[in-house]
Parts: C-alpha cells; sequence; structure tokens
C-alpha cells in the first residue's frame, strides 16, 4: 500500500464529494489488498467502504446535502483518500452524541447488521440469535442491536477478555470457541431447541455445526467467509428443521438497495445511537500513515470492536 497523488473525484449526478476525516477498517480491506475481493465494476479501485467527513461538493439532482454538512457514509470504494464521490442516498448525518471521527465507525456495521438481523432474517423479540466473532466490528454493534430488538443472545470469542467484552455489551451468553465446541454449548444454552437465528462470518468451517445449531425455522446468514467457501450441507437436516440458509454481501448492491438499507438504519438504528442506547466500539484511532499496522492488528484479531483510521489536519489543506 502507498500513499500516492491521484486525481480528484468529481461528483456526478446524485453524488457528493466529501473531504475525508476519517475511515473504518474492514475485514474487506483485507481481502482487496490481497487480491480476493475486486471492486464492483464502476467502483473506485482505492480501499475502504465507511468514511465521515465533510461535504465539499454536491452534485446534480443534490437537494437534501450541502457543502459544509458533516456526514458518515458507506461507501463501495475509495476511502482511503482525501476525497470520495459518495450517491447521496448513502449518506448518513452524524449523530450529534457521537464524534466526526469516531462515526466512521458506524455505516458499514450498522447497514451490515441491520440488513442481516431485522431486514432479511427477521429477527424478533423473544428469539434467540447466535452470533460469531462477538467482539468484531460487526459482531460489537449486533449485540447491540439483537438487544435492543428484544432477542437473547449467544456470541462467540477467543479469550475470557473477548467473553467478558460481550456481557458487558449485553450479550446473554458468551462461548470461548478455543475452549469448547459452540454447537454443543448452544443445545446445552437452549435446551436442545438450537437458536432461532445466526449471524456468521466464518462460512464454510462452520457451516456444519450452524446448521446443527439451528432450532425449527431457523435462519442462517452467513456474511463472510473467513473459515473457506466451500463445505458440506446436510439438506436433510436443513429439511427437517425447515430452516434457511442465506447469504448476503453489502458492497455490490445496487444503489437503490443501499440507500433502502440506509433509510431503515436512519429509521430504526439512529435514534437508538442518538440516545446513547447503542454506541460504536472503538478498538484504537490511527493516522492513515499507519494503515500496515492497522491491518496486521485486524488480521491478528487483536481488536475490540472498529479500527479507525484518521486523515492529519495538512491533508485537507
Amino acid at each position: 500500500m502507498q500513499w500516492t497523488e491521484v486525481a480528484d473525484p468529481i461528483a456526478a449526478k446524485g453524488e457528493v464529494v466529501v473531504a475525508v476525516v476519517a475511515v473504518g477498517l474492514n475485514r474487506a480491506d483485507i481481502l482487496q489488498r490481497k487480491g480476493f475481493y475486486p471492486p464492483p465494476a464502476g467502483a473506485s479501485e482505492y480501499l475502504g467502504l465507511e468514511c465521515s467527513g465533510v461535504i465539499a461538493e454536491v452534485g446534480p439532482d443534490v437537494t437534501d446535502w450541502k457543502v459544509g454538512d458533516e456526514v458518515c457514509a458507506l461507501l463501495t470504494g475509495g476511502g482511503y483518500a482525501q476525497k470520495v464521490a459518495i450517491p447521496a442516498g448513502q449518506l448518513l448525518r452524524v449523530p450529534h452524541n457521537v464524534s466526526l471521527i469516531d462515526s466512521a465507525a458506524l455505516p458499514e456495521v450498522v447497514a451490515t447488521v441491520w440488513s442481516n438481523l431485522a431486514m432479511l432474517a427477521h429477527l424478533r423479540e423473544g428469539e434467540t440469535v447466535l452470533i460469531h466473532g462477538g467482539t468484531s466490528g460487526i459482531g460489537t454493534m449486533a449485540i447491540q442491536i439483537a438487544r435492543e430488538l428484544g432477542a437473547r443472545t449467544i456470541v462467540t470469542c477467543g479469550t475470557q477478555a473477548k467473553v467478558d467484552t460481550c456481557l458487558a455489551l449485553g450479550a446473554d451468553h458468551a462461548i470461548n470457541y478455543r475452549e469448547s465446541d459452540f454447537a454443543e454449548e448452544v443445545q446445552a444454552l437452549t435446551d436442545g431447541n438450537g437458536v432461532d437465528v445466526i449471524l456468521d462470518v466464518m462460512g464454510a468451517k462452520y457451516l456444519e455445526p450452524n446448521v446443527r445449531s439451528l432450532a425449527a425455522n431457523g435462519r442462517l446468514v452467513v456474511i463472510g467467509l473467513q473459515g473457506g467457501t466451500k463445505g458440506e450441507l446436510d439438506l436433510n437436516r436443513l429439511l427437517t428443521k425447515r430452516a434457511a440458509v442465506l447469504a448476503t454481501s453489502l458492497r455490490g448492491r445496487p444503489v437503490g438497495e443501499k440507500a433502502a438499507i440506509v433509510d431503515s438504519v436512519l429509521e430504526h438504528v439512529w435514534p437508538l445511537i442518538e440516545q446513547g442506547t447503542i454506541k460504536p466500539v472503538i478498538d484504537q484511532r490511527l493516522p492513515i500513515t499507519k494503515i500496515a499496522q492497522a491491518h496486521d492488528r485486524m488480521e491478528a484479531s487483536e481488536h475490540i470492536g472498529k479500527i479507525i483510521l484518521t486523515m492529519t489536519p495538512a491533508d485537507h489543506v
């Protein structure tokens, strides 16, 4: 990765250009850096799927935003830069009780968690959800959103310190997957019934134990492939449980779908953030010049919550 001079982005119809103040780091950035997750056709080739900053330019047909507005935004790419062009429907106002820098930790995780738990899996009050990677950016947000939906939450994580963090965030149970079989623990915690929803970032490695952990009419939502892409699926077990396996990604969705997710987030989750009921969990704030250190920390799974990369004031001169 090199910090270098490139052409300024231009706001097309329905877009704004944002002067970036901070960027949220995601595992997708690491995959793209390694050549495993190329950007969708027409998207910026630069890394970065969420940012915060100040609107510097407003393109044609944008009426709800103006130059100088402080925003955070869901991106298809391009966040690792001083400026980025963004469809106006993917902008969110900065919550009044979250700093401009820390708001960079919100768009990707909130949109991912809400669209999958609430909009796709229809997690309801009284149901039980299993969240893998409980102390990741996704995990820490999923615990809080599931809690506010009235669900019982079980999470997996890899150390006692992470177990304690998940419980402090509101998880009902936290399983150290290094010390026990999470599928067996789930059966014990649910009296053999299983969980209604699973939010999974592992993919193939967890496919069999995830299906084993589902309750009748359960929904397994796969949003990551850290444990591989190909696994064996027991269709008979799935049929017997009348269960479903769903797989989604956010980055490649059409602009209109992303705007609909953002609108739903603004309606249902943003008020909870502004009330302080849901909070971004920040692991570290590092300058963009320490990007290699930030990637190394995430790859080693040393982080708890979001890693934020900040631009220095000189970057905007």
